[in-house]
């Protein structure tokens, strides 16, 4: 690691203090630590002090630790080892960070380096002539699938050339907003051009017994005498309804298990674990508790929450990961609708 020291006397500012905002936020900060350990807050307080004044000065340092009764030594050692820490002034616009890692690099980040060197300063840290916009080359930022890559502050950008790198920094020197993230057509970290692989729905996951059309069974010839026993035999049988399981269940109780909660509907079981939060073994037992389609999911009372939690051993998962939502929207249109509500495949 190279060695890395405070900027000279001559920039370093008389005093620090943090704003009124700043300075409340850092007492709430401090007060989250158990007595004698407040000086766990050290790495918030000397980032919040960044964020308001650009870098860390030996003011800010000295302020820091007289705030967290530290000695100035054990919170420059702090400032010196962590690289996210500007040691010197940086630009008030932009300071620009280059990932050089193996993807970035096997990407193009020498070229972006390049362009950094061009138009802000051949030299690394050091400002450009107006004092808006620095750079330095930094390790691996995360978001190697979308190599090369760049951070400014706390915003990435990714999937940079040359060509764009000069347009995002011409536009912080004039003081425009930046697009974030990846600056080609492509959705976070989604394959570039679009998904190429599981594009379709599988049809089981949108059936349900609503939208399941009757099978019709081809027309039979028959010799005429017979038609009349024939059309009895075709027939429709009105539906065996099944007996409604009562939760006074002799039997399961006998067999040390609790009766189900619900009364499971007539029609196809819907597919619960495209709920997330539901898997194989929590689709069990809430088919075991009566629940087996998306519209009861949908109707939960807090009290039928609350019964539910407790029969699964996962209380607060029903509202945590808003079970009631999702099921509302699967049961109304599937996944399709489902994507619309979400921006995204069930499950």
């Amino acid at each position: 690691m190279s060695v890395r020291r405070l900027a000279e006397d001559q920039v370093q500012p008389e005093g620090f203090a943090f704003n009124s905002a700043n300075k409340k936020w850092a007492k709430q900060t401090i007060a989250k630590y158990p007595k004698g350990r407040q000086q766990s807050a050290v790495i918030p307080l000397l980032m919040r002090a960044q964020d308001q004044d650009g870098w860390v000065t030996k003011r800010c340092i000295e302020h820091v630790a007289d705030m967290l009764e530290m000695p100035y030594i054990r919170v420059l050692e702090v400032a010196t080892f962590y690289t996210q820490f500007q040691l010197k002034p940086v630009g008030t616009k932009a300071h620009i960070q280059v990932c050089g890692t193996t993807p970035c690099m096997l990407r193009g980040s020498e070229d972006l380096i390049k362009v950094c060197k061009s138009k802000i300063n051949e030299k690394p840290f050091e400002p450009n002539a107006s004092g808006t916009l620095s750079w330095e080359e930094v390790e691996c930022l995360g978001a190697c699938v979308n190599a090369p890559m760049m951070m400014v502050f706390k915003d990435t950008y990714e999937d940079l050339t040359p060509e764009r790198l000069e347009e995002i920094i011409d536009e912080f020197e004039a003081g425009k907003d930046v697009k974030v993230g990846p600056q080609i057509d492509r959705q976070f970290s989604a394959p570039e051009g679009g998904m190429v692989t599981l594009t379709e729905v599988p049809a089981h996951s949108v059936t349900t017994a609503a939208n399941t059309p009757a099978k019709k069974s081809p027309a039979k010839l028959a010799p005429k005498g017979a038609q009349t026993k024939l059309a009895k035999a075709e027939a429709p049988k009105a539906p065996v309804k099944k007996p409604v399981v009562k939760k006074a269940a002799p039997k399961a109780v006998a067999a040390g298990k609790k009766a189900p909660l619900f009364d499971a509907p007539a029609g196809a079981k819907d597919d619960l674990k495209l709920i997330s939060g539901v898997g194989p073994v929590l689709e069990r037992k809430l088919n075991e508790l009566g629940i087996t389609q998306y519209a009861q999911v949908a109707n939960f009372t807090k009290k039928q929450i609350t019964e539910v939690d407790d029969r699964l051993s996962f209380k607060g998962r029903i509202e945590r990961d808003d079970w009631k939502a999702q099921a509302k929207a699967l049961a109304k249109g599937g996944a399709e609708e489902y994507r619309k509500v979400f921006g995204k495949d069930p499950r």
